[in-house]
């Protein structure tokens, strides 16, 4: 197990609704201020997405992002800052011609899914391996746009955190490795809960990270009411946590999250209970491998 555990607060995601919780953050205020708040409570790592500030619905705009890097880093400039590159993989197909896509689609070039990535250049962008049906739609990261989209994290100097979500997504990242798209020792995450993908459980933990390339490191964590239960799993397999409202809105079962910094504190309180220990920021870079910060 670890000596320092990294916990990274997933502040808001793309699918989570002010629905399943009105304090959902949406704004750039809104989604900075929880990000500052969770670092409070002890994350070391926010990982961001956007939201259109009017509708409340995922968004890909630079802008957006850029305001919300701007306002933790004028307040914290030491969090790790952790920015999507998901958006712009969905496709759903049509009712009528499965050719022709529905009005839930989001598929883009790879370019345009890691502009925002180009232009800011934060400390680290995940990059998804995934190929799955997922939720109602499909979503594509085939191996040569993974490639093209890798390209441009890796000249911005930015670090990828890997996204796999099933066996074959681990099986991708080794090719990537051994044809030089990706490093040796990449930073991966474990993602466990989503219907079709890698189940929640002890065994798929441990599972998964046995399939894992040489000196990987990676953060393990769960979907929904499996969010706790994996950040005990993660730890105890030797990987570091992850939780927020992108991943889950309850504190426990039946009752709302007062806000990401909670779900932060909870899941420091049970590494704390099993005998870890919380990495701040700069412990967090130098586990990673990131240039440090002022």
């Amino acid at each position: 197990m670890l000596e320092k555990v990294v916990i990274t607060c997933a502040v808001t995601g793309n699918l989570t609704t002010r629905e399943q919780h009105p304090g959902l953050p949406v704004t750039p205020e809104e989604i900075a201020s929880a990000a500052l708040e969770a670092a409070e409570a002890g994350a070391a790592v926010a990982h961001i997405h956007v939201r259109d500030p009017a509708t409340g619905l995922p968004s890909m705009e630079v802008a957006l992002y850029e305001e919300v890097v701007k306002l933790i880093r004028a307040r914290n400039p030491a969090l790790i800052l952790n920015l999507t590159t998901g958006p712009g993989g969905r496709f759903q197909p049509s009712d009528d011609n499965p050719r022709i896509a529905g009005p839930r689609t989001n598929l883009t070039i790879p370019e345009k899914r890691v502009e925002h990535i180009a232009l800011i250049k934060p400390d680290i962008s995940t990059l998804d391996l995934n190929t799955m049906t997922f939720g109602r739609e499909v979503v594509i990261n085939t191996p040569d746009n993974v490639r093209r989209m890798a390209k441009v994290i890796r000249a911005a100097g930015v670090t990828p955190e890997i996204e796999l979500f099933d066996s074959g997504d681990i099986a991708l990242l080794h090719d990537l490795i051994a044809d030089g798209t990706l490093e040796a020792n990449p930073l991966c995450s474990i993602v466990t809960g989503v219907k079709y993908g890698f189940q929640p459980s002890p065994e798929t933990m441990l599972y998964a990270r046995g399939l894992l390339p040489r000196g990987a490191k990676f953060t393990g964590f769960g979907i929904g009411r499996f969010a706790f239960p994996m950040v005990a799993q993660s730890w105890l397999a030797g990987g570091h946590v992850r939780v927020g409202m992108e991943d889950a809105v309850f504190i426990e079962k039946g009752v709302l999250t007062p806000g990401n910094a909670a779900l932060v504190s909870k899941a420091r309180l049970i590494v704390e209970n099993l005998g870890g220990k919380i990495a701040g920021p700069a412990e967090a870079r130098a586990l990673f491998g990131l240039p440090a910060r002022a």
